[in-house]
């Protein structure tokens, strides 16, 4: 039997790219509703209710109230919204953390998606802070750069449009406050005391980012090595299919000394780095903000939930 899926927000970037993930897929019906119908709490409701699995695509507040629209005990949420990644009652979408993560989701009914600048910070963290690398009161700092996808539609029609400014089409800072809202996941999911100082940078191209977090060494329990750090990522993400830890110092992986944002765009991968030397060690997290980032993600953790394999729709 087919499983029941609807898209509320199938308009959005992240709604639309989910959606070109079910190609030619034959397990899953997608319910469909009407452009008129939109923003009817009514027919949103009756379709939520009626589906197997529901994906909010939608801004905070909305998908607040589109969960809230469910009554149906059967029906499964993944929410890809900011809304509910440290709710109580939400499993955090993210497998590859570890097999507790992986189970949670499988049988989970109420599924947060991560957020994409969070995705690379915590790839890279939390595994160090479940080694015990890093203590949970270390100033973590976090630099990120990403393409312009990530600011939905009115960045893409603004980023494409014919009234671009000169400004655009170099990097820009933002967040410049320190309340991005990845902030509190990345803080949440770690386990961390203190939230990060995070540095996001959108930059002129569409899609894929790099997550930067470096570390002192000195600031460290214990003297760890850019061999060590590399060790530690390696051995827990090992077996998985997309999330892989890159060879040390990239030699091989970038060998020109360049690490582009925009390699990934279009998959559902992740990739790990570890570079630098014994006092300061840099690791790097790049990806798709548009795939591991959030819509491959979804499908992911959809794929999870239904008992098929993770890949299917997403190689």
């Amino acid at each position: 039997m087919k499983a029941k899926v609807f898209i509320d927000g199938s308009a959005g970037t992240t709604g639309l790219q989910i959606f070109e993930r079910f190609e030619g897929r034959d397990d899953i019906e997608i319910l469909t509703i009407s452009e008129e119908k939109r923003k009817d709490s009514a027919e949103r409701a009756r379709l939520i209710n009626e589906s197997d699995i529901t994906f909010l695509c939608l801004p905070d507040a909305a998908a607040i109230e589109a969960a809230a629209l469910c009554t149906n005990p059967d029906t499964r949420i993944i929410d890809a919204s900011t809304a509910h990644r440290t709710a109580a009652g939400w499993d955090y979408g993210f497998p590859e953390l570890s097999e507790t993560h992986r189970e949670r989701i499988r049988s989970s009914r109420r599924v947060a998606n991560p957020g994409c600048y969070a995705s690379g910070f915590i790839s890279l963290v939390y595994p160090l802070v479940k080694a015990g690398v890093l203590p949970e009161d270390y100033p973590l700092s976090a630099h990120a750069v990403s393409g312009y996808s990530g600011g939905g539609k009115k960045m893409i029609e603004a980023m494409e449009g014919e009234n671009k400014t000169k400004e655009m089409f170099s990097p820009r800072q933002y967040a410049l406050a320190q309340a991005h809202k990845h902030l509190p996941e990345m803080q949440a999911v770690c386990g961390l005391k203190y939230k990060p100082m995070f540095n996001p940078i959108v930059d002129d191209y569409y899609s894929g980012m790099v997550v930067s977090v470096p570390l002192i060494t000195r600031c460290l329990s214990k003297s760890y090595t850019p061999a060590d750090i590399h060790e530690i990522l390696s051995e827990h993400y090992a077996g998985e299919h997309f999330v892989k830890v890159m060879e040390l110092q990239g030699a091989e992986t970038l060998p020109d000394g360049f690490i582009a944002a925009n390699t990934l765009a279009g998959t559902n991968d992740m990739q790990l780095f570890v570079c630098g030397n014994d006092d300061q060690i840099l690791l790097m997290s790049r990806l798709d903000n548009l795939g591991k980032g959030a819509s491959g993600a979804a499908v992911q953790n959809m794929n999870i939930m239904l008992g098929v394999p993770e890949t299917k729709g997403l190689e």
